[in-house]
């Protein structure tokens, strides 16, 4: 990698004699902003676009769809990110909310990526989710030093990957033997960053963008909120912070606390918290009070007592689309749902069902089940694997294989292996009360139930991190 960087830096060091002879001599510096491309750091990333992004989107070439629409996105956001490196060089460092208004075109193509990933799941969610967790690496531009509540550069770039790579090896697994052009886009999407990226800014900005000490000055816009009409609806609540929000961690420290936050720091004060209160006297009890009657009126009742939200549920969904993938939504309170013809070319996506068990005959590619609760699944043979996510009380059980079983964001998933599938790869993020079900070595048939860790300890020695998963026992807690 060092040799190629110094490759990269002979190159724009040639171009940039080249150009000043043919300007009369005149450095970039002395050419003013319209130079400012020739900088190494802007020809190396310049190099990091054309090498790496590069791959990912001939690779999305081929296949199109939403994932060419997503990368199309991710290359936006990284030539965004080129004008801000530009721009950087010509401007001076801004407040919190001065740089909220200069990294707005960053953060109009993150959030355009973030909503590709919202609504109905698609058939590409993992490729969307991968590339739109991603981009929050390209947040590095705005770490302007220790107290703003960031990693620094590089550590930031190889933490959000970490977050987007769960996605990523989802799609290594289910392409593995299907189409070597997702998989290519995949691992070009990793390079992207590991090791692309992260050498970037290693090399380039360890400690930040490096600001102009006399350039221009960077403000936040006015807002000017318009006035309702009278009798009007009231204006909309302001949008919720974005990635690079102006207010920091310490910002929102200093503002006023609220509910039982400003309960406990008024006691942490010192002050005599009760001197403001109010004396009751005898008159003021409620057993001595001469209205108290043991009926509550009726307008009384309803108005302590709150409607329930009434719940939207879609349309219920029973069908095998285009041939290759089982679709079953919305389905409540269905005991007998039954798919018996199926090939394991065929997926099956279970999206928003509720006190429903479903059976799966016969071998499928897929299995994916989606913000369901109290859902029971019982399948044979799953090729690729069974993942589960966003759900809430879930009994899954496979009578023959799966070679990969994924666990998402839920709370509360038993999940019963066969002997055909004790080989299988269990992977749990986000996750709690997740119990795994194997069958017993007697011969009575029974279970054993063996719970995943949730608690991890991280202790660093011998100049790295060694991670251990904390065990529960009746006599308290023990690392295993």
């Amino acid at each position: 990698m060092e040799e190629k960087l110094i490759e990269r830096l002979e190159s724009a060091v040639s171009r940039l004699e080249a150009l000043s002879l043919t300007a009369g001599g005149g450095s970039a510096t002395a050419r003013g902003f319209d130079d400012a491309p020739l900088d190494p750091s802007i020809l190396a990333y310049e190099d990091l676009i054309g090498q790496y992004l590069g791959r990912v989107s001939a690779a999305a070439e081929k296949i199109g769809g939403q994932v060419l629409d997503i990368t199309k996105v991710l290359q936006q956001a990284f030539s965004a990110q080129k004008d801000l490196l530009i721009q950087v060089k010509q401007t001076q460092k801004p407040d919190n909310a001065g740089l909220a208004e200069f990294l707005k075109p960053l953060n109009e193509a993150i959030t355009k990526a973030n909503s590709l990933t919202e609504g109905r799941r698609s058939d590409f969610f993992n490729h969307l989710k991968t590339a739109a967790d991603s981009l929050s690496a390209l947040a590095w531009i705005a770490y302007t030093g220790k107290e703003c509540g960031m990693s620094m550069p590089i550590a930031h770039v190889e933490e959000s990957w970490q977050m987007a790579e769960f996605y990523c090896n989802k799609i290594l697994v289910e392409y593995k033997t299907k189409d070597p052009n997702h998989l290519e886009w995949a691992k070009a999407l990793k390079e992207l960053y590991l090791p692309g990226l992260r050498d970037y800014v290693k090399s380039f900005y360890p400690l930040g963008p490096v600001w102009s000490s006399t350039g221009k000055a960077v403000t936040a816009a006015p807002s000017k909120p318009k006035a309702p009409a009278p009798g009007g609806p009231a204006p909309p609540p302001p949008p919720s912070a974005s990635l690079f929000s102006s207010e920091t961690s310490q910002a929102s420290s200093s503002r006023p606390k609220e509910g039982m936050s400003a309960v406990f720091q008024e006691i942490n004060s010192g002050k005599p918290v009760t001197s403001g209160l109010r004396k009751v006297t005898d008159d003021m009890k409620t057993k001595n009070r001469a209205d108290r009657t043991g009926v509550i009126g009726t307008h009384e009742k309803e108005s302590r007592t709150s409607s329930p939200a009434v719940a939207k549920v879609g349309t219920p969904k029973f069908e095998l689309q285009m041939g290759r993938k089982w679709v079953v939504e919305n389905q409540i309170a269905k005991k007998d749902l039954v798919i018996s013809e199926s090939d394991s070319k065929q997926s099956v996506y279970i999206f928003g069902c509720k006190d429903s068990v479903l059976q799966i005959q016969g071998k499928v590619n897929n299995i994916t089940i989606d913000k369901c609760t109290k859902m029971g699944v019982l399948f044979t043979d799953v090729v690729a694997a069974c993942e589960i996510v966003n759900c809430n009380c879930v009994e899954v059980q496979c009578q023959g294989s799966a070679p990969t079983v994924s666990v998402d964001n839920t709370a509360g998933c038993q999940f019963y292996l066969s002997k055909d599938a004790l080989g299988a790869s269990i992977t749990t993020a986000k996750s709690s009360e997740v119990n795994v079900l194997v069958p017993s070595s007697g011969a009575d048939g029974d279970w054993a139930e063996h719970a995943l860790p949730e608690q991890f300890i991280h202790v660093f020695k011998d100049g790295r991190f060694e991670t251990t998963s904390v065990s529960h026992s009746a006599g308290g807690l023990g690392v295993s």
